[in-house]
């Protein structure tokens, strides 16, 4: 009898460190940026309130991603920082906010195609949205998922192209930003 709770025991242990080891921990870092051809001239705080994952990667014996809606907060504040998009840009209290809701879609026809959508809302405290944006990147990745770079790469060039769309968006919109904070 102890003889077999002690092959349960590391029969259990074994699935478990198996298990831990099929969840690929995604970071992002922050891609080079153009500069704002002007800043805004406002402090902004950054919210994102939940970044979801869909698709592929929810199917039995496929690797899980892990992507803290912090690593894509933190991607954001960099990238708004390094553009000069705005005056300045963090987590704490400004002049707005850049509320930002992302999705990361995995779509397996072939070879793995992720998808990362923003959903953005810039407001003044108080109010509701003075202006929402929607932005997209998407790139290929490898027909298998071996390992978290096979993930990380196509997950951060996404990112990249969405953050891009985003932050032109939002640049082009400087004037009415201006108008709006005089009103």
């Amino acid at each position: 009898m102890r003889n077999l709770t002690y092959r349960l025991t590391i029969m259990l242990f074994g699935t478990y460190l198996v298990g831990a080891g099929c969840v690929h921990h995604i970071h992002v870092t922050p891609p080079s940026s153009d500069r704002a051809a002007a800043s805004i001239p406002a402090t902004v705080q950054l919210e994102v309130p939940f970044l979801a994952i869909e698709g592929a990667d929810h199917m039995p014996g496929i690797p899980l991603l892990e992507w803290p809606s912090k690593d894509l907060q933190q991607t954001i504040v960099e990238y708004f920082t390094q553009r000069q998009t705005f005056t300045s840009i963090g987590t704490e209290a400004g002049d707005m906010r850049l509320v930002v809701k992302a999705w990361l879609m995995l779509f397996a026809p072939d070879r793995y195609l992720y998808r990362v959508h923003l959903e953005s809302d810039l407001v003044f405290s108080g109010q509701g949205p003075l202006k929402t944006y929607a932005a997209e990147g998407e790139a290929h990745g490898s027909s298998v998922r071996w390992i978290t770079a096979s993930d990380q790469e196509p997950i951060a060039e996404a990112t990249a192209q969405a953050l891009h769309q985003l932050a032109i968006q939002i640049e082009q919109d400087r004037e009415f930003v201006i108008k709006s904070t005089h009103r």
